[in-house]
């Protein structure tokens, strides 16, 4: 017998897990998703999220607070009269009245390897911090930020250079089938809930702009891990000087290039081509570029308009 749903989650990372619980019967009585925002080049369209759009498409219920911290609101999630809520990138605060509301609870899909990186980027700081594995958790909601019990997890290795977008991807692939498979054990009664370890506790603060900026200084792991953990979005940035003008470009995807010949060489200097970077030790090739209102374009593109020398120096 399928169980009675609450879905709660806003960008398309959360989209697999809605469509794989819709295919796996449960009935989902309403779809919570944060309220649509400004779009389009003039910002005056009001866009509805991924989840409401694909909710709309699989004629589900969508309602969009803009919080839930009110009393009618938190009566209107009650009156539902859900057995599970299932929460997923969702955006906004839960309060403990939400929490509570459905018969067993509220299950969140979490996409680290609780306990490291609770909180808003997990995927991103697992790859700018140079993890080899991360995790998809699906564990049962309380109070604390990502500190309940887990029910299920699904390790998943990092690749040397793997990108946010791309682990992103996996992730919530590999997230959907655990959560169908989680809510078919609770269904079931075989529910596990296992505690989180107390040490190894990180958090995944957002991405900050400051933190957009290349640091050639790093050494060139470092480095390259910076530009896959940001990439395609925000996408890390350095300033170039092309055509006598200096702009703001973004570097999507680098290679590892080392050799003791660069030591000693300034960091940021362009010491081969087509477009290999000094760092602090070692060096990273630029193969995936972006300029300011441009679209991303392979190296050799970006350079047949954008001449750089061997000697360059980027600040």
């Amino acid at each position: 017998m399928a169980l009675s749903v609450i879905f709660m989650g806003t960008p398309d990372f959360s989209v697999p897990t809605l469509r794989a619980l819709h295919e796996a019967g449960h009935e989902i009585r309403a779809v919570y998703t944060q309220p649509p925002r400004p779009a389009g080049r003039r910002g005056l369209e009001l866009t509805p999220s991924p989840v409401h759009r694909a909710a709309d498409e699989l004629g589900l219920c969508v309602r969009h607070p803009s919080a839930l911290k009110s009393a009618d609101e938190q009566e209107q999630f009650a009156t539902l009269d859900a057995d599970v809520g299932i929460v997923v990138a969702y955006g906004l605060l839960l309060p403990q009245p939400v929490l509570d509301a459905p018969r067993h609870g509220c299950f969140n899909a979490h996409a680290s390897a609780l306990p490291r990186w609770r909180g808003a980027a997990p995927i991103q700081r697992a790859i700018m911090a140079g993890d080899r594995e991360t995790a998809m958790m699906v564990m049962k909601m309380e109070a604390g930020l990502d500190t309940g019990p887990v029910a299920m997890e699904k390790r998943v290795p990092i690749e040397s250079d793997m990108t946010a977008g791309e682990l992103h991807d996996q992730l919530a692939e590999a997230g959907a089938s655990l959560m169908v498979d989680a809510i078919a054990a609770l269904e079931a009664g075989e529910i596990t809930l296992t505690p989180q370890p107390e040490e190894g506790v990180t958090y995944a603060g957002k991405i900050a702009k400051a933190e957009t900026r290349i640091d050639w200084s790093a050494d060139a792991q470092a480095v390259h891990d910076h530009v896959r953990g940001l990439s395609p979005f925000p996408g890390v940035w350095c300033e170039m000087d092309l055509a006598g003008r200096r702009e703001r470009v973004k570097i999507l995807k680098t290679r590892l290039v080392r050799s003791d010949a660069l030591d000693g060489t300034p960091a940021g200097t362009l010491v081969g081509e087509p477009a290999v970077i000094a760092c602090g030790q070692g060096a990273v090739a630029l193969e995936r570029l972006q300029k300011a209102g441009g679209k991303p374009l392979d190296v050799d593109d970006f350079l047949r308009g954008n001449a750089l020398a061997v000697g360059d120096r980027l600040p």
